[in-house]
């Protein structure tokens, strides 16, 4: 149905039983013919929809579970308990149906073989999903032009850049037009510049196919550039779902005013709390019903050459989500 969720999840968990001992030698005899074990518990009955054509962030700081959900969605992981569905199939199967209409892009993973031109690595992923061959050339033709490809096809990957690497790793995960895309830290280790092209590559993708994003990237400009909404985890708990706009509005109680003055020696302290002062430029923080006052007070008093006001860092508001624990 036109209407179904991209993506269904009921009270997901995935639970892994380790074994533990104590220290020393007689601890590891002892292990040797009988083994503690525990359950431990990676993801925690979470519970989202996804709605085809949304690009979703998924957030939650090392070891929350973001991972071992999205190797659950892409049919890496079998669940230990609840619904899931994707694309109308049960991912574990690993139905090919399914497998030819998602991907999964892991940033610190590689796919494209190392000793040959990625090009190569294409042509191998084409005969992988029976690609035709007009449509494989076509489709080659418009990602190396959104992803400026072209001196790189031809070289072997061992020899590629980092953000080199990455686009061609996108491309090859984007060949057979997955619908539902699964993105892991995409942008890990990039510079600024290859930052912003694939988030733009990322986008633009989105908007021509209409397939489904899910987002996973502790750089939050990835978040703030391409999710309107988005999911937090942490201890495998969903804390939060919703707008990125409403995440900022719930959880900050102040505002952040940036002012710069043609005079340094000002003391700032009574306008609000000085977070920095340097070079003529000052960061103030102040409760929001406080935010009109104190702008016009610091128009009128000082000699203000800029101001502007803005909403704490996505890292602040995120960093008070996890603290409360809320949901």
């Amino acid at each position: 149905m036109p209407n179904d969720p991209a993506v269904r999840a009921r009270d997901l968990r995935k639970v892994y039983v380790v074994s533990e001992r104590e220290p020393g030698a007689r601890a590891a005899m002892r292990s040797l013919f009988h083994r503690e074990k525990k359950e431990v518990p990676a993801v925690d009955g979470i519970s989202f929809d996804l709605a085809p054509g949304e690009i979703v962030g998924f957030l939650g700081p090392n070891g929350a579970g973001k991972t071992t959900t999205l190797k659950m969605l892409s049919g890496l992981l079998h669940p230990t308990g609840g619904e899931l569905s994707v694309l109308g199939h049960a991912p574990w199967k690993r139905e090919k149906a399914f497998l030819r209409r998602i991907t999964l892009v892991m940033g610190q993973r590689n796919q494209l073989v190392w000793d040959i031109p990625a090009a190569d690595s294409f042509e191998l992923n084409r005969a992988i999903y029976r690609i035709p061959t007009a449509d494989y050339r076509a489709l080659v033709d418009e990602l190396t032009e959104l992803l400026d490809l072209g001196p790189l096809l031809r070289k072997p990957v061992r020899n590629l850049s980092l953000g080199e690497r990455m686009k061609c790793e996108i491309a090859a995960a984007l060949l057979h037009r997955p619908q539902m895309v699964f993105l892991d830290e995409p942008t890990i280790g990039l510079d600024v510049t290859m930052q912003r092209r694939i988030r733009g590559f990322i986008a633009e993708y989105n908007r021509r196919t209409g397939a489904t994003v899910l987002l996973t990237s502790h750089d939050m400009a990835d978040v703030e550039t391409l999710c309107k909404r988005v999911l937090i985890i942490h201890h495998g708990r969903l804390l939060f779902d919703g707008e990125l706009a409403g995440l900022v509005r719930r959880f900050t109680e102040h505002k952040t005013i940036v002012v710069q003055l043609s005079d340094c020696e000002v003391d700032l302290r009574p306008y609000g709390e000085v977070v920095s002062c340097a070079d003529g430029t000052a960061i103030l923080r102040v409760p929001k019903a406080e935010t009109a006052r104190v702008t016009e007070r610091l128009l009128a008093d000082l000699p203000v050459i800029d101001l502007t006001v803005a909403d704490p860092p996505l890292e602040e508001v995120i960093e008070r989500v996890f603290a409360q624990g809320a949901v």
